[in-house]
Parts: C-alpha cells; structure tokens; sequence
C-alpha cells in the first residue's frame, strides 16, 4: 500500500492554467469611463506549444495519450489503494468491537456461572460439616 498523501501527484491549479492578469472589477469599469480597452480585456494567456511543429503526428498522439493514461491511473491506484486501506481499517474496527463484545459477554456468563458453582458448593460442603457436627 501507498505510504505518501493522496493528492501528492495532483497538480494545483495555478500549476494547470497560466496566470492570467486579473480583471477589472465592475465597478472600476463604471467607475472610469474612459478606461482603455486593454484594461477592459486584458490578454488571454495562450498555452505554450511547439511553435516549430504546432501539429502533432499519430505516433505522438499514441506516446502522449499512453503517457496521459500511465499518470492517471498510477495516481487513481494510490487513491484506490488509500480508500481500501481505510475501507478495511474501518470494518475491521467494526467487527473486532463486535467481537471483543461478543466475548466479554461470554466471559461474564462464565465467570458468573462458575462463581454460582463454587458458592453454592461452598456453601453445601458448609452445610454437611454444620450437620455432622450437630449430631
């Protein structure tokens, strides 16, 4: 099982998309009428490609597409692994309270049950000496 935090290979956002400038608010806008339109729509980040090959061919597709996959599912089976672990940490803490339960309540019985036994013999073997000792 996966020793290290379930969302160690995710990515952050701010890792994902490229940072953008920050728009303005609404009431900048209203505020100042006479603002420039590169302050009302500030440039939109492109994603960095290959500006030498900007087509990618099948073969490269295949090896992203299998790269893509490897990742997904390495990171789905550290989840999937953290979520069984708990899943049988958690019935098997069900089940041995159960248990634990089920055996205190036999104990008890027993030892109930034994302790009726050893008083009421105690107390007949008491009985008889008292008698003998009587006649």
């Amino acid at each position: 099982m996966s020793n290290h935090t379930p969302d160690a290979g995710i990515p952050l956002l701010t890792e994902v998309i490229p940072e953008v400038a920050p728009v303005p608010l609404l009431e900048d806008i209203i505020a100042t009428p006479t603002a420039d339109a590169a302050v009302l729509m500030p440039p939109i980040a492109q994603p960095q490609a290959d500006l030498q090959n900007p087509i990618l061919s099948q073969q490269d597709w295949d090896r992203l597409e299998l790269e893509i996959r490897e990742k997904v599912l390495r990171q789905l089976q550290d989840r999937i692994d953290f979520v069984i672990e708990q899943r049988v940490r958690d019935s098997l803490a069900d089940v041995l309270q159960t248990a634990v339960e089920g055996m205190a309540e036999q104990i008890k019985t027993g030892l109930h049950q034994t302790l009726n036994e050893v008083i009421s013999r105690a107390v007949m073997l008491e009985l008889n000496k008292f008698e003998k000792t009587k006649n």
